[in-house]
């Protein structure tokens, strides 16, 4: 995908600088062309004849140098770019592109540039939480840059936090996502909701299930890699942000539901793929309560079911959002499934037998049934859980052509 695709790639002076001399290399090997602006300071930590050896192209630091053309470097390189990455990614930098200032041959490309700009942030855990710093990156993302990452590790400093330059493949993605051509989804927006939920039983303790989000966020990026303009509802994961999408972070079923519910009217498609827990305790405790006080009994209230609800809303004459949900089972497979599909008035639902080898959760394939509310049912061979995304999506979009375009 990223053949013969120009990139800029900036590098400012963080300590993660020398990281970018094996993202060049990645994105050198993948085929890209990459241009090389380094500030000033990134230069202190490594040497512009390294990144020189591994672009094969001069390296520009210096926007007041003879340039080796008639044409202005800052605005040429801009022209040139079909994305800009700036990784790593100071605090500093990200002040000075929230605020306009173009004051070095870094600033002023990105100034002067139409094209995506991918932002890799890398810094100490209390910069990158500091509100100054989140304002500006928030002021970013509403104008359009892209951000991906940082990452929670051990840092430079030996501590562990927030703060770490993202993984090069992490950064790759990013940029091929920004890269997309349009797909058989421009234009439309999609909600996915992916991962568990937590119901507090009191301030440390909570009802969950082992649901891992893993089949969900594969729903989210196939979207984006489709074209689609993705929103990410998700349950407490491990899994890190997909580049590309926005991802709304939450806790609990209700506000799962809560978020769900703030986004749906504009979507084409809204895939349930999180399991959010059906009870939660109705009395949790605000505090951690003491094992030797703890009840023997806890009484349960039944949470919202997200589906359901999107289904009696929609209604049975309004043909969008398409709503497709899941169906995790033990037994009774297609029967259960399919109760559920015409009870909260889906329009598809996969179903998945979880006791089988390598389609419960926590696993990297799956094995899916897809039951459509008119035809008959299509199981799917056991495969990588983006091989289910993918054939799933390619039936959500040939029933978008049968409802209209699916556009917003």
């Amino acid at each position: 995908m990223l053949d013969g695709r120009r990139i800029v790639l900036g590098v400012t002076g963080g300590i993660a600088a020398y990281k970018a001399c094996g993202l060049l290399r990645q994105l050198r090997q993948r085929g890209a062309e990459v241009q090389v602006v380094m500030t000033e300071s990134a230069t202190r930590l490594v040497t512009p004849a390294t990144f020189r050896a591994l672009s094969g192209r001069r390296v520009s630091v210096d926007m007041w140098e003879e340039p080796e053309t008639t044409e202005i470097g800052h605005v040429s390189f801009a022209e040139w770019a079909e994305v800009i990455l700036v990784a790593p990614a100071t605090a500093n930098l990200i002040g000075k592109v929230a605020a306009g200032l173009a004051d070095d041959m870094l600033s002023a490309t990105i100034m002067a540039a139409t094209c995506p700009v991918v932002i890799a942030p890398a810094m100490n855990r209390h910069m990158w939480t500091n509100p100054v710093v989140q304002g500006n990156v928030e002021a970013l993302r509403q104008l359009g840059y892209r951000f991906v990452g940082p990452e929670t590790g051990r840092l430079a400093t030996g501590v562990v936090g927030p703060g770490r330059l993202a993984e090069s493949e992490t950064i790759v993605a990013a940029i091929e996502a920004a890269l997309q051509r349009p797909g058989p989804l421009a234009g439309r927006k999609v909600v996915v909701t992916a991962g568990p939920t937590r119901e507090p039983l009191d301030a440390v303790r909570f009802i969950s299930n082992a649901s891992t989000g893993k089949m969900g966020y594969a729903f989210a990026e196939e979207a984006a890699r489709r074209g689609a303009e993705v929103v990410l509802v998700a349950g407490p994961t491990m899994l890190p942000d997909p580049p590309g999408m926005r991802v709304l972070h939450v806790t609990t079923a209700a506000e799962m539901c809560t978020a769900v519910l703030e986004e749906w009217e504009t979507a084409a498609v809204v895939i349930g793929a999180a399991a959010p827990a059906d009870y939660a305790p109705a009395e949790p405790a605000a505090r951690k309560v003491p094992k030797e006080q703890a009840p023997r009994e806890v009484r349960l209230a039944t949470t919202p079911d997200i589906m359901a609800e999107l289904g009696r809303r929609r209604g049975a004459d309004r043909p969008l959002p398409l709503l497709v949900g899941m169906a995790a089972e033990t037994d009774d497979l297609l029967a259960h499934a399919r109760a559920k599909l015409e009870r909260k008035g889906l329009d598809l639902i996969l179903a998945n037998d979880v006791t089988q080898p390598g389609a419960g959760f926590a696993a990297d394939t799956n094995q899916v049934t897809i039951i459509a509310a008119e035809g008959e049912p299509r199981p799917l061979p056991l495969l990588p859980k983006r091989e289910v995304a993918a054939r799933v999506w390619e039936e959500i979009i040939g029933l978008l052509v049968l409802r209209g375009d699916g556009s917003r």
